[in-house]
């Protein structure tokens, strides 16, 4: 019998199997899709053990298997736009971005950029908000397909190995805002700057367009997110009014920028205020992509 903690990667295996075995039969672009993320996947930098599993538990036969309906989303639902690749330097980096949109598939996005997309590709481990460790086999998930609960000590690891390490230092603040804020960052926390800092990292900001209408909140009763132990609980046009199925986003147009990687210098045990006007030279740069990204594009969905 499993061991209870498998039970979601036993899931995510037979899923993936299942489309797997069914994509020679269905229209060939889901069997190149299942071709196209083997072959990049099998390129993504990673120490493997022998048992095939990376020293923070990723393993890239669960990833294969996890990131096909992520990259269904990127190519056909969300047509992602992705420019500015060639700016992901090689070794460690870390990849800061805007939050929004209820649901984080902002960070499933540029996760699959960094692998569809990047050359080589690129596994981007997204740190996690620590209240995803509480939720039932969710960290041993996030192990498996490269990402973690979001310590410090994790972080620097990754990055002294020269992995490519995503933060979203809006944390939840920013994924459940008020569509009436739209694409105005929210405070950022100081942590990555100390994190780079640290590690002599250089930063990646990633602006993401189109995540902020994907399902906009109205509101966000927080008395009851309190009484269930959750961040926050957002009220969408569709949600709670349509249960499950009203978290599912609206087919919105991704416009992804990758802007050039900015080195910092200094110590990363410095006052806060000296951090914070670091971090304010993050913000400003990604405010400025997110303007220019709004500006450019056509529609929100085309």
């Amino acid at each position: 019998m499993s061991d209870p903690v498998d039970l979601p990667l036993e899931f995510v295996r037979w899923l993936g199997d299942r489309l797997r075995d069914a994509s020679p039969r269905m229209s060939g672009f889901l069997s190149d899709l299942v071709a196209e993320i083997d072959e990049k996947v099998d390129r993504i930098p990673a120490e493997l053990n022998e048992y095939g599993y990376d020293p923070w538990g990723y393993n890239p036969a669960v990833l294969k298997r996890f990131i096909l309906p992520s990259a269904f989303l990127y190519r056909y639902y969300f047509r992602c736009q992705t420019t500015g690749l060639e700016n992901l330097p090689k070794g460690r980096v870390l990849l800061i971005g805007n939050h929004a949109g209820q649901v984080a598939f902002d960070g499933l996005m540029v996760m699959a950029a960094c692998v569809l997309e990047a050359e080589p590709p690129r596994l981007a481990r997204g740190m996690g908000e620590y209240w995803l460790g509480t939720l039932p086999f969710m960290s041993v998930l996030m192990d498996r397909t490269g990402s973690a609960v979001g310590t410090r000590q994790t972080a620097v690891d990754m990055l002294a190995h020269g992995e490519c390490v995503m933060a979203f230092p809006e944390g939840v603040h920013g994924m459940n805002k008020l569509y009436a804020d739209a694409y105005k960052l929210m405070d950022f926390g100081l942590g990555f700057m100390r994190l780079a800092l640290q590690t002599d990292t250089p930063i990646v900001p990633v602006s993401i367009v189109g995540s902020e209408e994907q399902n906009p909140g109205i509101a966000n009763l927080k008395g009851v997110a309190r009484l269930l132990g959750m961040p926050s609980f957002p009220i969408t046009l569709t949600f709670p009014w349509l249960g499950p199925l009203g978290m599912m986003p609206l087919p919105v147009r991704y416009h992804i920028e990758f802007g050039p990687p900015v080195l910092f210098e200094g110590d990363s045990e410095d006052e806060d205020d000296v951090i914070e006007a670091k971090v304010d030279e993050v913000k400003t740069i990604l405010q400025r992509q997110l303007d220019r990204g709004r500006k450019s594009r056509r529609s929100i969905f085309f």
